[in-house]
């Protein structure tokens, strides 16, 4: 990823913590068949290995899958606030009218060798794991004894799961940092306005970001 050194995000707390907000991850490989992709929701051990490991579940019927039985390098994509900037949020651009239109955005990309496994009392683990950090928000958290465990043993006969030991990742936060603290001022005030609850979003970010 080409990441200005403006953009650059190094600290891996902050890393982890998009991670764990933004769960989705587009997970990519290069096999046979070309470029391949799949959304999948992944849960990330932060204390194994240097960077993290993250964890998630292919469709059995998934053809991506079966190119990564090998051990495939995988690039897995988290994305977090975005929005689209315009320049007349600027006042430097009543100045002297340099400025064009941009998107401010923070992405996190995560590498390393898959490990595949159907082991289904692993499989179990991972999916309570997963339960437990989705439903932590509900009222009254649905787990899976909630559901009869034939019916759970099935629906592991359909998936395979992953381990992904992070190799290398990379952040950007790419929040207006290029521009003077006018400018800044103006893209969060603007953002902060907006009738969009992602706009304002990514004001909060901009915000607390230098």
């Amino acid at each position: 990823m080409y990441v200005p050194d403006a953009f650059q995000q190094h600290d891996l707390a902050q890393l982890h913590g998009l991670i764990r907000q933004q769960p989705l991850a587009s997970l990519i490989n290069h096999g046979a068949a070309g470029l391949q992709a799949s959304h999948l929701p992944l849960w990330l051990a932060a204390d194994e290995g240097e960077y993290g490991t993250l964890y998630g579940h292919f469709a059995r019927a998934n053809p991506q899958r079966r190119e990564l039985d090998a051990g495939a390098d995988v690039l897995a994509i988290f994305t977090g606030a975005d929005g689209y900037i315009s320049p007349s949020w600027y006042p430097s651009k009543a100045e002297h009218g340099k400025a064009v239109p941009t998107w401010d955005y923070q992405s996190v990309h995560a590498f390393g060798q898959i490990e595949v496994f159907e082991d289904a009392e692993r499989l179990l683990q991972l999916l309570g794991q997963l339960t437990a950090q989705h439903e932590s928000a509900q009222p009254q958290p649905w787990t899976m004894d909630d559901a009869p465990r034939d019916y759970i043993d099935k629906m592991l006969q359909a998936i395979v799961g992953f381990r992904l030991p992070i190799q290398r990742l990379e952040g950007q936060w790419k929040l207006s940092q290029n521009r003077n603290a006018a400018d800044r001022a103006g893209v969060h005030a603007a953002l902060r306005a907006s009738p969009e609850a992602g706009a304002r979003n990514l004001a909060a970010h901009i915000k607390h970001t230098h």
